[in-house]
C-alpha cells in the first residue's frame, strides 16, 4: 500500500505542476497583451504628436506670411500718409 501513495503523490506533484504551468502561460500570455495595448497606445502618441510638430510648423509659416503682409501694408499705409499730406499742401 506504500508504493500507491507514492504514486498518488507523484501525480498530485504532477498535477499541481501543470496547473502552475498552465497559470504561467496564461499570465504571460495576459502580459504580453498588455504590452501590446501600451504599444499601440504609444505609437498612437508619438503619431499624434508628429501631426501636432507638423501643425506647429504650419501655423508658424502661415504667421510669417501674415507678418511679411502686415510689413507691405504698414508700408503701404505710410506711402499713403505722405501722399496725403503732399496733396493737403496744394
Amino acid at each position: 500500500t506504500g508504493c500507491g501513495w507514492g504514486k498518488m503523490a507523484a501525480g498530485g506533484a504532477a498535477d499541481a505542476q501543470a496547473r502552475f504551468g498552465h497559470s504561467v502561460k496564461g499570465l504571460l500570455t495576459e502580459k504580453v497583451t498588455s504590452c501590446g495595448t501600451d504599444v499601440i497606445a504609444l505609437t498612437k502618441q508619438v503619431l499624434k504628436g508628429s501631426r501636432s510638430a507638423e501643425l506647429l510648423g504650419q501655423a508658424a509659416r502661415n504667421m510669417v506670411m501674415q507678418e511679411d503682409a502686415i510689413l507691405h501694408s504698414e508700408d503701404s499705409l505710410r506711402k499713403m500718409a505722405i501722399i496725403t499730406t503732399h496733396l493737403q499742401y496744394q
